[in-house]
């Protein structure tokens, strides 16, 4: 007895991650239920997480200062890359692209990667701050390699004057470099996101709503980041000073860094659940060896594990789509008491197979929609840099044209909540019911498909404006490229922030970061896709001596007509992910206090 008064009997904070983890006191539990995070998340110590002492918007806002100053970083050497190629490796147009457009591709593929060691290993904290030490070892090492060797003759790298040529020992360093920032960055990233959604509890009402708050502004600050990069270094970049630029990014990174590290004992945690390779292959395996048996109707008396509680994993519920792993949650006698993992599998565990197989038809639909915006910071800017840009005595460098996507981006997304759908229900009559993930997605897509059809409009002004002779420059004004930036800007704001929620929503508890990792991914697909068609394009537009439809100088080409071939695309793609989203069924999963009342 008077070890039970002691232990009822709290008088600081300090004992209450031991009450919230002791199940025979009920009434202490309820008690302590506003204390304590109802999500399974831990603090540092591994103990239940106090809200009071944990997570929220204090741990959200360095993590928001942190992709801020990391995505300054990295966009201060990506925004000016395929102009890089061209000034100071000496590479065509097309081979700058086609460059570009595969360290991108391996940057979101990266992503990936840090999202399965994220959620399968090293947690979602360890995993941004190993990355960010890679990227900030990229900046650095890229500074010294530029300083060093790359800018040959003294005055080159400017729009126009080419750098000396280089040994390929250079070359190979230089690519070490910047595939190291993309290993950092890419890894880090979906980590990230979800590192921060987890500072907010979504069992709690206010912290749901602020956990969605947050992705939002995640990419807000990505965008804000990108602003200055896109403003000032890319300014600095475009004189040819890229050491000053890089040293500049390298500090930034060092910054973002510190950030992440500084909150590490106010930060809420989930523990990695191990491979998930492992587990669905577990589900094929037990499926198979049963596929004799006779599957039972609307899955009854399928095996689901009650005793097992594990940290912040909510159970998923029985769905009838693919069927045939059900199989593999079917209990034989051979089973036993304590059944193989590789016989026997849990309902959750089968759902989770089936999340993924649901999800994957939406995912290559978001693969080739990623080719607008892969295409906004690339061929879009050899665009500008063949269009008029002087402003009296001062040249506008062609990538800064971005921050009309960056501005339209981030105003639009913290407009929406607060304005514009106000005013949709206002305008169509309607219950307050904001539009699913998926429409976002939708009419991003439609928007995005709007944008590459004005860039092809602009290009065609552009050639029937285009200086005669020798030069590459056009009387036609950069500015003309405005409103294709903006339908960019906000085709990201419907498609990308929905994509993130959606994914995050929709992926089973031990696979958040891998969720978002895939989401990611479909931007590295993007990429790559790309880079084949601009290929492909160029080797049948250029046979027969003909110059292609994106040589070198673009006045001798056709922008126009490859910009109207990703339109098209991107309307038939489209096209299928409406169909795909009609049939999509969201994922079912308990609620964690039901969770606890069966426990």
């Amino acid at each position: 007895m008077e070890s039970r008064k002691e232990s009822s009997q709290p008088s600081t904070t300090d004992h209450l991650p031991i009450l919230c983890n002791n199940d025979n006191l009920q009434n202490v539990k309820n008690m302590l239920l506003d204390e304590c995070t109802r999500d399974g998340s831990l603090d540092w110590h591994g103990k239940p997480a106090v809200k009071r002492k944990t997570g929220g918007w204090k741990s959200g806002m360095l993590l928001l200062v942190n992709e801020g100053l990391a995505t300054l970083a990295f966009t201060g050497v990506e925004v000016n890359m395929v102009l890089f190629s061209k000034s100071v490796l000496r590479q065509s147009n097309a081979e700058a692209a086609n460059m570009f457009s595969t360290w991108m591709g391996s940057v979101y593929l990266f992503s990936l990667l840090g999202a399965f060691i994220s959620d399968s290993y090293l947690g979602r904290y360890l995993t941004c701050v190993v990355f960010q030490v890679i990227l900030t070892m990229g900046l650095v090492a890229l500074s010294l390699t530029t300083q060093t060797f790359m800018l040959k003759s003294k005055g080159c790298g400017r729009i126009g004057e080419l750098c000396d040529a280089h040994s390929p020992i250079e070359i190979a360093i230089f690519y070490v470099s910047i595939y190291l920032i993309a290993l950092g960055n890419g890894g880090a990233e979906p980590a990230l996101a979800t590192f921060g959604a987890d500072q907010f509890d979504e069992e709690d009402p206010e912290e749901k709503q602020a956990k969605t708050t947050f992705l939002s502004y995640f990419y807000v600050a990505l965008n804000l980041g990108s602003l200055i990069s896109e403003t000032i270094l890319v300014y600095i970049e475009t004189m040819g000073e890229y050491v000053l630029a890089f040293w500049i990014s390298s500090l930034c990174g060092f910054i973002a860094l510190i950030a992440i590290v500084s909150g590490s004992f106010r930060y809420r945690h989930f523990k990695p659940s191990g491979n998930p390779i492992s587990r669905f292959s577990q589900v094929i395996v037990a499926s198979v060896r049963k596929i004799k048996l006779q599957l039972p109707s609307n899955g009854d008396g399928l095996y689901e594990d009650f005793t097992r509680n594990d940290s912040g994993t909510r159970r998923i519920y029985h769905t009838n789509d693919f069927k045939f792993f059900d199989r593999a949650s079917i209990m034989t006698p051979d089973d036993g008491e304590n059944p193989h993992p590789w016989r026997l599998c849990t309902v959750t565990q089968v759902e989770e197979v089936k999340c993924v197989l649901r999800l994957l038809p939406i995912w290559l639909c978001t693969i080739l929609s990623s080719v607008v915006f892969i295409q906004m910071i690339s061929l879009f800017v050899e665009q500008g840099a063949a269009m008029n840009r002087k402003i009296s005595n001062f040249h506008i460098p062609p990538a800064s044209m971005t921050v009309f996507d960056i501005i339209s981006t981030s105003v639009f997304i913290i407009c929406y909540d607060k304005l514009i759908l106000p005013l949709y229900v206002k305008l169509t009559k309607t219950k307050p019911n904001p539009p699913s993930e998926l429409q976002r997605m939708g009419i991003g897509l439609a928007i995005a498909t709007a944008a590459i059809i004005t860039a092809g409009v602009v290009e065609h002004h552009r050639l029937k404006y285009a200086s005669e002779g020798p030069k590459e420059t056009s009387s036609l004004s950069i500015f003309w490229q405005t409103p294709q930036y903006v339908l960019v800007g906000i085709a990201e704001a419907f498609t990308y922030v929905a994509q993130w929620e959606f994914f995050a929503a929709q992926v089973p508890d031990k696979l958040k970061s891998i969720g978002l990792g895939l989401s990611m991914c479909s931007s590295a697909m993007g990429s790559y896709t790309s880079s084949i068609i601009l290929s492909v394009v160029m080797k049948i537009t250029s046979k027969n001596g003909k110059p292609g439809w994106v040589p070198a100088n673009l006045n001798d080409g056709h922008l126009d007509r490859f910009f109207f071939l990703c339109a098209a695309l991107t309307a038939l793609n489209l096209v299928f992910f409406i169909s795909c989203a009609k049939k999509y069924k969201n994922i079912v999963v308990e609620r964690r206090d039901e969770a606890r009342d069966m426990s």
